[in-house]
């Protein structure tokens, strides 16, 4: 993950959407892989659970279990809430993932190919964000007005994932995208 600059595990491909949703909003300072064996009792005796991350984030702590919707049965329901209550009397959030709308995990897939460090000998992330300060463009438009448009794409699906350009992940990733001027420089 770059948030954290470490590598680390997970046992399922929810799980791995998860942390790479967690490496794109980079609001993690740690992410701690099964951080602790919660132990509780309940009316119905004792039981055990494993929550399956702990985020470290500079306002606090935030607990994470991952099941998909369809799997979570009864005893999951009684193990997520003994989790919420520790997170509570921590101090924590607490949330369960139980899946992601296909086209926003598309979205974010194609966007990490192009998470790593890239060189830019041409300018063509300047030329980029020059053009979308101007208005908001969709993405074919955009990288056709640049000087080398194959490249340029490479460029603006980096400034995506690094949120120096913005676009809207609830609609497939294509040339119809509209890319906005983001905030950050």
């Amino acid at each position: 993950m770059q948030a954290t600059g470490r590598m680390h595990g997970f046992e399922s491909l929810a799980e791995r959407r998860l942390l790479l949703a967690i490496d794109f909003v980079a609001t993690a300072d740690e992410v701690l892989s099964q951080p602790f064996r919660l132990r509780f009792s309940s009316k119905d005796g004792k039981g055990e659970h494993i929550p399956d991350f702990l985020l470290v984030c500079g306002e606090g702590g935030w607990l994470l279990d991952v099941r998909p919707a369809h799997l979570v049965k009864e005893q999951d329901v009684l193990r997520f809430a003994a989790a919420r209550q520790a997170a509570q009397a921590a101090g924590w959030r607490y949330s369960v993932v139980t899946g992601w709308r296909r086209e926003v995990m598309t979205g974010l897939e194609t966007l990490s190919a192009r998470r790593r460090p890239l060189t830019d000998p041409l300018g063509l992330g300047d030329q980029v964000r020059e053009l979308v300060a101007e208005r908001p463009r969709r993405l074919g438009e955009l990288v056709e007005a640049t000087a080398v448009p194959p490249v340029a794409r490479v460029h603006v699906v980096h400034l995506l994932w690094h949120r120096r350009l913005a676009v809207d992940l609830a609609a497939p990733l294509g040339d119809a995208s509209w890319i906005y001027p983001c905030g950050r420089a």
